[in-house]
Formats: structure tokens, C-alpha cells, sequence
């Protein structure tokens, strides 16, 4: 009876502690979540340059905010009425598309810290324990064990590890053993899969791809400051319209009102009453349409927002009467200077650049994985002696090993193959940045173009305005005077009103074309409320002549730096604008560049 209780009592024993040690190695899913902020954030923050913008308003929703961050509570305005800034900061704080970017760029410096932690020495322990019982003997057995494996950057691969055994019989003649072992394995490439570039290729295009991703958030942050500042100035837009269409409505009536007076006065034929009656149904049906598209346009603005469609928001008025006062003014670039500028500056050409530099670096892994295979292999393993004295390893006893293993290339088609598609993928890539460059230069010549022509525009609906008015004013006194219809003072009327949504609607494009035009040359930065800086490079004395665009590339190269543990060397960076970044008011922004960039 005695023998049956006792080997439960050891297995109870055993496995209880074997459970405490498990629980108490362990960390709780918070400890592995703040370890995984800390590590990805301390990578992008080591990545991103002075260049790239302000380091605000990237952190995922569930990771605490940066002191910089836009902080929404501070934002809404308790009146619900929107100026432009606080429309930027709250779109940055709570749009879904921008929130998806910030994950994105999280996921992508998350996936660095497995490629980096492949090059670590990575630790491992096992605990078991164990009731074995047959028509011969009961036992019960314990059994530890630690150790670590580490790839090197050079391709070796090194494995050590000592454990330890422990058994207790528990019939007939009780006993008990304690025994250690302890074992090492190394293996070199000396051909095939061996030297850094090879070895790191992954952690390279991991780093690489750090990078890149963020270059891609911060030219996703200026596009979408532009967006916010299009679609707010366009709301705006539909306001003033129906502000106009109101107005309209209100001179029509007042002229059905003193056409009917004159026709009962017999100085109008009653046809005359009909047209303005016409007119007047014309205008408030004008103005219902109007009414809705700005109500539609308001909404769809509110989603942006991540607003409900029923929120009680309006955007202030006063944005547009401030832009009106600042007229156009055109930006003090040349074509060819905007064009050196885009070529430098632009992030998306930079990491298109870059794809080619790791294409050339696939065809290199991809000829390497043709060659022959030749390992260099050694271990080692040692035990103790006797049945207790764990403690004393018999290293004069051990088991030594060394040798090569070869694997020749007789058979490389899925290698051929992967080299044959690495090379077209080289030439894709290249062909690629050819076709990106020219992209590049064509929407910078676009935007060139249609920023001047938007300030010819608006110049020409002022010229139009004050015509209409005039046409207006004339056309009241000749129909006074008996000289002139009622059809053509509603003519007028009508030229007015298309005159004025013209004009607001030319300067608001030239407004959206100004920042689309800093966006698409690559000099459109980010503030940490969301709202816009500039920032110019410094330019070329007045006697250099300007670097063709093959020059521009080649100076722009960027080189490869990895630590050899595999860590967060320098890697993949552009040359820093020698110009400091002027922080300005949007308003200063759009009125003028030249004031802005006096250095």
C-alpha cells in the first residue's frame, strides 16, 4: 500500500513544480505587447530623417500618444464649427485610411524585428517530468535542459545545449541516477550560402523595407493633407454657391415684383411677367439643387472625418473670405528648377530607386544558389560519470566530430529558374524607374502648367466679375429707361451668377494646385498638427548648370550598412537638405513662397 502512495506523491511533486517554473518564466501578453512597441519604435524612429517631416501622429490607436501627437479632445471645438486646421487635425487624429497607414507601418517595422532577431542567440529550456510503471518496476523521471542556437552573419550556424536527467526506481531495489549532458554543433558554408551579402539578404531587404515604408507614410501624410485641404476648400465652394444662388433668388423675385407692377401700370406686356415668373421658378429650383449638393458634399466630408453623417458640423465660413483677400500669387520656381527639385526630393522615386539596388542584390543571391554546396560540420558531446555525479563531465570520454558535407550541382533547375527570374525582375525594376522617372517629370510639368493656368484663370473671372456687374448695373438703367427687356436683365442676371461661382470656383483650383505642385516636387512637409510646412534645398551657385537627371540618380545612390550581428546599422539614406525648414502659417504657405523661403 505504502508503494502506491509514495510514486503519486513524487509525480504530484514533480509536475507541480515543473508547472510553477513554466508560470513563473512566463510573461504576461502586456509585457510581450509593450516589448514589441518599444522595439518597433525605436526602429522607426531611428530610420526616419529630419527630412522626412515631423515625427508626429504615427503611432498605432492602442499604443500611448507622443507628446507632439495631435490630441483630439484639444481639437473639437465646442461651437462645431470647423476652421481648416482643426478639419487637418482631426482627419490626421481619427481617419480610418490614415489609421490603416499607421498599422501598415507598423507591421513592416514588425517584421524587421523577427528578420533582426533571426541573427540573435536565441535561447531555449525544457522541463519534463514523468511516472513510468511496468509489470517490472515503477520510476519516476525529471528532466531539464538549456541551451541556445545562433546564425552568425557569415552563414554559420552554432547550436549548444546541456541538460540534465534525473530517475528514481521505486520497487524492489529504490534507487536514483542524476546524469548531465552536454552537446555542440557547428556548421560552416564554405561555397554555396555563405558570406554576408548572401546570409543577411533577408535582413537586408527587411531593413531596407523599414525604410521604404516609411518614406511611403510620409508621402501618404502630404498627399493627404492635400486631400483634406481640396475637400474642405470644395465644401466651402458649395456654400458660397448656394450663398450666390440665394442672393440670385432674391434679385429675381424683386424683378418679378416691379415687372408685374409696371405690367398693371400697362408700361409691360404680360409676356415680360411670364418670363420673370419663369426666371424666378428657375432660381429656386437652382437654389434646391444647390442647397443639396452642399449638404451632400458636407456629409461625404464629415465620413473623411470619420464623423457620423448627422454630426452637427459646419466648416467656417471665414477660410474662404480669407483666401479671397490673399488673391494667387505664383510660385518662384522655374520649370527646370521644380524638375532638379522632384528628381532629389521626391520619397516615392527614392524607394523606386531603391527597388533596383535590391533587384541587382537577387540576381547575386539567386547566381550564389547555383554553385556548389560545402559544409564545414563539427560537434561535440559530453557526459558525466557514474549515476550521481553530474557535476564531473567526462570530457577525456566525449564523442568529437568533424567533416564536410557536399551537395553538388547536378541538379539546379528550380535554382536556374529563380536566377533567370531574377535577372527579368532586374530589368523590370529598371525599366520601371525609367518609366517612374519620366511620370515623375511629367506631373511636375502638369502641375506647373496647371498652377499658372488656374492664376490666369482667376485673373480672367475678376476681369468676367466685374463685367457682369457692370452688365448688370447698365442693363437695370436701360430698362428703366425703357431701352432694354426684361429677357436682358435676366441674361445679365444669369451671367452674374456664373460669374461668381467661377471665380470662386478658380480660386479655390488655384489654391489645390498650389499644394499639389509642393506635393509633386517633393518640398510639402508635415507639421505635428497635420497642417503644412515648406522647405526648399539649397540651390546651386548661379554658375553651375543643372545636373541631368542620370547625374541626379547616380549622386543619390544609396549604399548598404549592416552591423554584422545583424542589427540596426545606417542603411539606404538620402543626403539631408543643407536648407532649414521654415515652419509657417497655411495661410503664409499659400499667399506667397518667396517670403516663406528667405533664408
Amino acid at each position: 500500500m505504502h508503494c502506491r502512495v509514495q510514486p503519486a506523491r513524487w509525480f504530484w511533486w514533480g509536475s507541480w513544480t515543473a508547472v510553477v517554473l513554466v508560470v513563473l518564466g512566463a510573461c504576461s501578453p502586456e509585457h510581450y505587447k509593450a516589448e514589441a512597441d518599444r522595439e518597433v519604435y525605436t526602429i522607426i524612429d531611428g530610420k526616419w530623417q529630419d527630412s522626412f517631416g515631423e515625427r508626429a501622429n504615427y503611432t498605432v490607436g492602442d499604443v500611448p500618444a507622443l507628446p507632439n501627437d495631435i490630441q483630439i479632445d484639444k481639437v473639437m471645438p465646442a461651437s462645431g464649427v470647423l476652421s481648416l486646421a482643426e478639419a487637418v487635425a482631426i482627419a490626421t487624429a481619427r481617419n480610418r485610411e490614415y489609421q490603416r497607414q499607421k498599422e501598415q507601418l507598423y507591421l513592416t517595422a514588425l517584421d524587421l524585428t523577427l528578420a533582426r532577431h533571426q541573427f540573435a542567440r536565441q535561447w531555449f529550456g525544457t522541463i519534463d517530468t514523468r511516472y513510468l510503471r511496468d509489470s517490472e518496476d515503477e520510476q519516476i523521471s525529471y528532466g531539464t535542459g538549456a541551451g541556445f542556437n545562433q546564425l552568425l552573419a557569415d552563414g554559420a550556424v552554432i547550436s549548444a545545449n546541456i541538460a540534465l536527467d534525473w530517475a528514481r526506481f521505486l520497487t524492489e531495489d529504490p534507487r536514483s541516477s542524476i546524469r548531465s549532458v552536454l552537446a555542440a554543433n557547428v556548421r560552416q558554408p564554405l561555397l554555396r550560402g555563405s558570406g554576408r551579402k548572401v546570409v543577411q539578404e533577408n535582413l537586408t531587404q527587411a531593413e531596407r523595407n523599414a525604410l521604404y515604408q516609411i518614406r511611403s507614410f510620409n508621402r501618404f501624410r502630404k498627399s493627404f493633407v492635400v486631400s483634406i485641404v481640396d475637400a474642405y476648400y470644395r465644401v466651402l465652394q458649395r456654400r458660397d454657391e448656394v450663398t450666390n444662388a440665394e442672393n440670385d433668388y432674391k434679385s429675381r423675385v424683386a424683378s418679378r415684383e416691379r415687372v408685374e407692377m409696371e405690367a398693371e401700370a400697362g408700361r409691360k406686356p404680360p409676356f415680360e411677367v411670364d418670363q420673370a415668373k419663369q426666371s424666378e421658378l428657375t432660381a429656386i429650383d437652382n437654389l434646391l439643387r444647390t442647397q443639396q449638393r452642399y449638404e451632400q458634399q458636407l456629409d461625404e466630408f464629415k465620413i473623411i472625418l470619420s464623423f457620423p453623417t448627422d454630426a452637427e458640423i459646419v466648416l467656417d465660413q471665414n477660410e474662404l473670405e480669407v483666401l479671397k483677400e490673399m488673391g494667387v500669387t505664383e510660385p518662384d520656381y522655374t520649370m527646370d528648377a521644380a524638375l532638379e527639385t522632384a528628381l532629389t526630393q521626391r520619397l516615392d522615386l527614392a524607394n523606386s530607386r531603391n527597388a533596383v539596388e535590391d533587384a541587382v542584390r537577387k540576381v547575386e543571391v539567386a547566381a550564389d544558389n547555383l554553385g556548389a554546396e560545402l559544409n564545414l560540420i563539427g560537434g561535440a558531446g559530453v557526459s558525466s560519470t557514474g549515476r550521481t555525479e553530474y557535476r564531473r563531465l567526462e570530457f577525456h570520454r566525449g564523442t568529437y566530430t568533424l567533416g564536410l558535407e557536399a551537395d553538388l550541382p547536378f541538379d539546379r533547375k528550380a535554382e536556374r529558374n529563380a536566377y533567370r527570374e531574377a535577372m527579368i525582375a532586374l530589368t523590370q525594376r529598371q525599366r520601371n524607374l525609367d518609366d517612374f522617372v519620366d511620370q515623375v517629370k511629367l506631373d511636375v510639368r502638369q502641375a506647373y502648367r496647371r498652377l499658372r493656368e488656374e492664376a490666369e484663370s482667376y485673373r480672367t473671372q475678376q476681369v468676367s466679375l466685374e463685367l457682369a456687374k457692370e452688365r448688370v448695373e447698365s442693363t437695370s438703367m436701360l430698362l428703366q429707361a425703357g431701352r432694354a427687356t426684361t429677357r436682358d436683365w435676366l441674361e445679365s442676371q444669369d451671367a452674374l451668377l456664373r460669374a461668381q461661382n467661377n471665380l470662386t470656383g478658380a480660386l479655390i483650383s488655384h489654391a489645390v494646385a498650389k499644394v499639389n505642385f509642393f506635393r509633386d516636387i517633393g518640398v510639402l512637409q508635415v507639421m505635428p498638427d497635420g497642417m503644412a510646412e515648406q522647405w526648399r534645398p539649397q540651390r546651386a551657385d548661379a554658375g553651375d548648370s543643372p545636373a541631368e537627371p542620370e547625374e541626379i540618380l547616380e549622386n543619390s545612390a544609396i549604399r548598404d550598412d549592416i552591423d554584422a550581428d545583424g542589427g540596426s546599422g545606417r542603411l539606404d539614406r538620402p543626403s539631408e537638405p543643407s536648407a532649414a525648414v521654415s515652419q509657417v502659417d497655411f495661410r503664409d504657405f499659400l499667399a506667397g513662397p518667396a517670403r516663406i523661403w528667405e533664408q
